[in-house]
């Protein structure tokens, strides 16, 4: 592939995005591709501030306004040193062996991975503090928070080496492990696949960041055969972390398995957001500027 055969825009797609190698350009590539996009979205005016600067607030010190840049914008703002910081991120991408199915070109941990690393990028270059866990049954590396530039190479590191386990998902159970560890209030990004559990006990996890006074954003990674079922024939379905096999003919179940899992989430996302957490169901196959703008839309409500 060519990077000279395609716009910026062609970065938000995950099928070209998965043709990339480098996971430190593919972050700056989506990036660049959602700034580009903006302007000509329904958004358009929307800041991404990727300044050294914030804007004045009461009480803050007037000695350390920056009057040169008074004298541009006959606005007040704050030079920002490098160990200020405006919000400590944590981003939680589940690893579990599922998280390794696809049905295209790009896999769900894939599409986590590039993602995941996009929102690294963004937190970082706006000077916030961001974290990784990666987990499935256990909670398998842990980086905490920092907000230097420097941090990223490792963040991305950890990402790129991330496989999927062969363990069974269980969610939930870690959510409760890793909101214990994680205690200082500050932005939960969840990037994981609620497929294989019942909604109380996701609920359940999901509430005990909340106690914890988080912020709390959840991309819901699915397949589009996870949603739609659309398979043909008769088809014989292997549990890629049990082995278990499954012989069935799709078209007799699709339609019941497409009620199912559609009520199973719309109870998720109306009792996440009772509880005032994001929920949103994100495809593989789905630009990544939907996420990028639900994020920065977060992050703008908690200011």
């Amino acid at each position: 592939m060519a990077a000279k055969k395609n716009n910026a825009q062609d970065y938000l797609r995950p099928e070209v995005v998965s043709k990339v190698k480098n996971l430190e350009l593919i972050a700056r590539f989506i990036v660049e591709g959602f700034l580009v996009g903006l302007h000509k979205s329904p958004f358009h005016g929307f800041s991404v501030e990727f300044s050294e600067h914030r804007q004045y607030m009461p009480g803050d010190n007037i000695r350390d306004i920056d009057w040169k840049v008074f004298g541009r914008t006959d606005r007040y703002y704050i030079k920002q040193y490098e160990e200020e910081t405006n919000l400590k991120a944590n981003i939680l991408v589940d690893i579990s062996g599922s998280m390794g199915y696809t049905s295209h070109s790009v896999t769900k941990l894939d599409y986590a991975r590039y993602l995941a690393a996009a929102l690294t990028y963004l937190l970082l270059k706006q000077r916030d503090a961001v974290g990784l866990a990666l987990f499935s049954d256990q909670l398998h590396r842990y980086l905490p928070p920092k907000s230097t530039q420097s941090y990223n190479k490792f963040l991305l590191k950890a990402l790129q080496e991330a496989e999927p386990q062969t363990a069974p998902t269980a969610v939930s159970a870690t959510l409760h492990a890793m909101a214990e560890k994680i205690k200082r209030p500050g932005l939960i990004i969840l990037l994981t696949e609620f497929l294989y559990e019942d909604a109380e006990s996701i609920l359940e996890g999901l509430r005990h960041f909340r106690y914890y006074k988080h912020e709390v954003i959840v991309f819901n990674i699915l397949d589009p055969k996870d949603k739609f079922f659309d398979f043909d024939d008769e088809a014989t379905f292997v549990d890629m972390e049990t082995g278990e096999e499954l012989k069935t003919q799709p078209y007799l179940i699709r339609q019941s398995y497409r009620e199912m899992v559609d009520n199973f989430y719309n109870e998720l996302k109306q009792k996440c957001h009772g509880m005032k957490v994001d929920f949103h169901n994100i495809l593989t196959t789905e630009n990544f500027d939907t996420a990028i703008m639900r994020y920065l839309i977060k992050r703008r409500q908690m200011y």
